[in-house]
Parts: structure tokens; sequence; C-alpha cells
């Protein structure tokens, strides 16, 4: 039972930070149309700079400056890059297939300077344990439980309440309308992007923490697990993007947790186990869990 409670927690932590990747993938999807594959070296950008300026600017200054910058690299990708090509039918596959390259560049470099360490970002949680009846958790996945949540609620909040929000959302639900109405696409998908950059900067934090050993290149790859979560949930939902989230992340966990009893399917199942569930859930529902069917004309 105390192993059970273990994974359940681990996974509640694991699902949370994918939650903040999956809610990136989300925005970028509703604001322009495209599938982001660069999230992963901007993540791996963020978590770079946090681990380079906390010595000197502490971890609180050094996470403040990534998010930035991981920010406004993020919306200057978005502005001087993919707006940049035909705007015609068919531009957001064109702008997929980019940030595929511009995740090469970025992860080429990064990868070079990292090199084979493992960088520390200087967290203030350390290795630092908490008790909480029979199970001990990390202090770095009840602050990831907590941190995440705060930031999903804010991003909730801004498209509720802000009018980049409705801006958001009225794109998302129809781009030709929204811009008759006076909607800044441009500017929307802009800081869609950055709010993206910025989340993935946070999420880099909490994947190079205790218990793991710290940020290295393939961190980057890791967050990419975020992608099923944001596919499985339906791409153009933030609850569903929460939803796969927790789902993959509880997955993973308790698949990890019970390797030796799932031996049959091979070690390291629990790498691949996300992409398994999202295929599975995808034969029931082509859509995702909160995915909605387009109307046809017939």
């Amino acid at each position: 039972m105390t192993g059970l409670l273990d994974d359940l927690l681990g996974g509640l932590a694991l699902g949370a930070v994918y939650a903040l990747v999956a809610l990136g993938f989300v925005v970028i999807f509703k604001a322009s149309g495209v599938l982001s594959f660069a999230h992963g070296s901007l993540l791996l950008f963020g978590g770079y700079l946090i681990a380079v300026l906390h010595d000197d600017l502490g971890f609180a200054g050094a996470l403040a400056v990534a998010v930035l910058a991981t920010a406004l690299l993020a919306g200057a990708l978005d502005r001087l890059l993919l707006q940049r090509g035909d705007p015609g039918p068919g531009a957001a596959h064109v702008q997929t297939i980019v940030t595929i390259g511009v995740d090469i560049v970025l992860l080429t470099e990064l990868s070079r300077r990292i090199g084979g360490d493992l960088l520390p970002l200087g967290d203030p949680w350390g290795d630092a344990v908490t008790g909480l009846g029979p199970v001990t958790v990390a202090d770095s996945r009840l602050a990831a439980i907590v941190v995440s949540a705060v930031s999903i609620a804010s991003v909730f909040a801004l498209f509720r309440y802000t009018r980049w929000g409705l801006s958001l959302r009225a794109a998302g639900e129809d781009v030709e309308a929204a811009a008759l109405m006076g909607v800044r696409l441009s500017r929307v998908r802009t800081l869609a992007w950055c709010l993206a950059g910025g989340l993935a900067a946070l999420a880099a934090v909490f994947l190079a923490a205790f218990p793991a050993p710290g940020l290295e290149r393939t961190t980057g790859q890791i967050a990419l697990k975020a992608f099923p979560a944001a596919v499985l949930g339906g791409m153009a939902s933030p609850v569903g993007a929460l939803a796969g989230s927790l789902l993959i992340g509880l997955t993973e966990a308790l698949v990890a947790g019970h390797q030796s009893e799932l031996s049959l399917l091979g070690e390291g199942f629990a790498d691949v186990a996300p992409y398994a569930v999202m295929v599975l859930v995808l034969l029931v529902r082509p859509t995702g869990l909160f995915g909605t069917r387009g109307a046809a004309r017939v």
C-alpha cells in the first residue's frame, strides 16, 4: 500500500509538471494552429539559463530571468520566423515543420554547451523529503504540485477574465470571424507563444530537481512526453491538456513502480507507456478526451 501511495504522489507531481508543458502546446495550437516541436528545446533553454545564472543571481533571480528570456525567445521565433511565411491555406502545416528545424538548431547548440554534464539548478528544495503519513515525499515533488496548480490556475484566469484570453478563445473557434471582429491575430498568437515559453522554463525546474540528477541535454526530450498528454486531451482543450497530463503522469509512475510485474512488456516500458495510452484513447476517441468533432457540410 505504501508503494502504491508513493507511486500515486509521484505520478501526480509528474502529471502537474507535464501539464505546464501540455498547456503550452494547447495555447500555441489554439492561437496559430501550429504543433510546436520546438517546445522541448525551449524548455532546455530555460533550464540552462537557470543553471548558469543561479550562482550569480540566486535561484529566484535566475528563474525570473529564465522565464522572461524563454518567453521572449518563443515570441521572437513566432513573430520573426513563423509569421514571415505565406499566410495562405496550409501555412500552419509548414510552420509546424519549421519548428522541427528550430528544435534541431537549438538542441544542437544547447547540447554542445551542456555536453555530458549534469547541471544543478540551485533549487531551494535540494534532496529534502517530508513524511506524509506512511509515505515519504521529496519536497521538490510537493513544490511541483503547488507551483503547477497556482500557475495553471493563473493561466485559466487569463483565459477567462482578460481581453487576450477572450481573443484567444475567439481565434480558436473561428479565425476569420475573430479577425472581422477586430482581433489582432498576430499579437494574440505571439503572446500565446510567450506564455508557452514561460511555462516551459518553469517546468524545467521540476524536471531537473530531485530525484532527477540535474539538468542534462536529454531533459528536453523528457518534456515531450507532455505532447501525448495534449493530444490525448484534445489539442484545442486546456482542460483536456490538464486531464491528459495527470493521466499520463500517473500511468508512467505506476508502470515504473510495477516494472517487475510488467517484465513481459520489456524493460523501460514506462518510457513508452504515455504513447501507448495515447494510441489506445485515440482508437476510441480520435479527437481526444475533450476534443469536439468539426462540423462537415454534406
